[in-house]
């Protein structure tokens, strides 16, 4: 059905909640009690870390955020620092232990994101923060995933996450930014714990987590 001519359409409606006073109080709220839930397992869970992977801790990256300014993601460390003869890093595969993967499968590295969340950086809900160094790669299409927060999970995270590929992933996180809402957010949420107990589309087909972007036909056309 074509979009009322006397109201903003959804794209329009959809970023307006994506950036909202609704939204912040939403992730505010449910970001303090999270940590709280969590509280073990962020006070644990360093000790695990340190004695199996070794310091530091945390994994801080920049990330680019809401329109693509750039700021320091923290993750709990799920690799190691082992090196090839040349001193350069191992694949993604070599460098990630069994540990790494319990912690990859069971999302909780990415519990320190909630600090992200209170500093306003990040979204409990919105397209996930991707590289820096994919910025020129997008089409302008695609680049629109930057009109709202990233986000800890998304649309495209319980719509097959690293089992589909980055054309996909980057159209339906356009999508979200479209019709944002928080109806859709709560149900994002409900179904982001569900395929969390079920470890759900944690990697891609071959590869450890994700292959490299390196842009799609339509950026490259």
């Amino acid at each position: 059905m074509p979009a009322r001519a006397d109201g903003p359409r959804p794209a329009s409606r959809g970023r307006a909640f994506g950036t909202s006073v609704l939204k912040r109080m939403f992730d505010l709220t449910i970001a303090v009690l999270l940590a709280a839930v969590f509280s073990p397992c962020l006070l644990l869970l360093p000790f695990l870390i340190r004695m199996k992977l070794g310091s530091p801790v945390l994994f801080w990256q920049q990330r680019p955020g809401l329109n693509g300014i750039p700021f320091q993601m923290v993750k709990f460390r799920t690799m190691t620092d082992e090196r090839g003869e040349d001193g350069e890093l191992l694949p993604d595969g070599k460098r990630l232990t069994r540990f790494g993967r319990a912690l990859r499968s069971s999302s909780l590295d990415e519990l320190p994101e909630l600090w992200n969340v209170l500093r306003g950086e990040m979204s409990l809900v919105g397209p996930r923060p991707l590289l820096m160094e994919y910025l020129p790669l997008y089409s302008p299409e695609q680049s629109r995933r930057h009109r709202v927060r990233p986000g800890i999970t998304g649309w495209a995270q319980i719509n097959g996450r690293n089992a589909i590929s980055w054309e996909q992933k980057l159209r339906l996180d356009v999508w979200y930014v479209d019709h944002c809402s928080p109806w859709l957010d709560l149900n994002i949420l409900a179904r982001t714990v569900r395929n969390v107990l079920r470890c759900s589309d944690i990697s891609a087909a071959g590869d450890a987590t994700m292959p490299k972007f390196t842009g799609s036909p339509e950026a490259q056309g």
